[in-house]
């Protein structure tokens, strides 16, 4: 199932990040796919305000992960940014499947750790400009795993 979202400015990203966390379940992945400056992170951080994070939330591009706990979240977060991997092997050193057991996975450039469409779980958006030099806004086109029927942004 997919869907598309015009998001023209910051307010409409921030609603749109408000819907996909009020429908995240412990264990789903939302995959943030999209270019340097798509909007993955700003995203990822109306995701995490509208979870009831209040503080910054720093872009993971360097930690590569970065925890939120529930509480005060409603749901505990792993926020991961995979662009510096060089093969998905290296999440095994990273101790991904750990951070993720009862969290949910917001991954920037998840086709850098092997994707993660493959789990039911799995919410992929894709991000780009709307219009020729992004004035329009951002669009973002969501397409779900079987375990987002019925619940879709």
């Amino acid at each position: 199932m997919e869907a598309r979202e015009v998001l023209p400015d910051p307010a409409a990203m921030a609603a749109y990040g408000a819907r996909i966390a009020a429908r995240l379940r412990a264990g789903d992945v939302v995959a943030l796919e999209g270019g340097l400056g798509a909007g993955k992170t700003t995203l990822a951080r109306a995701i995490l305000a509208a979870l009831g994070h209040a503080d910054e939330v720093p872009s993971p591009t360097f930690t590569i992960i970065e925890t939120y706990a529930a509480p005060p979240l409603r749901l505990a977060v792993v926020h991961a940014d995979f662009y510096r991997l060089e093969d998905p092997a290296e999440l095994a050193e990273i101790g991904l499947d750990e951070y993720r057991e009862g969290a949910v996975l917001l991954a920037e450039w998840p086709q850098n750790a092997g994707g993660f469409g493959h789990e039911p779980g799995c919410l992929a958006i894709s991000l780009g400009p709307r219009g020729e030099s992004g004035e329009g806004g951002r669009i973002a086109i969501a397409r779900g795993g079987a375990d987002w029927l019925g619940r879709m942004p």
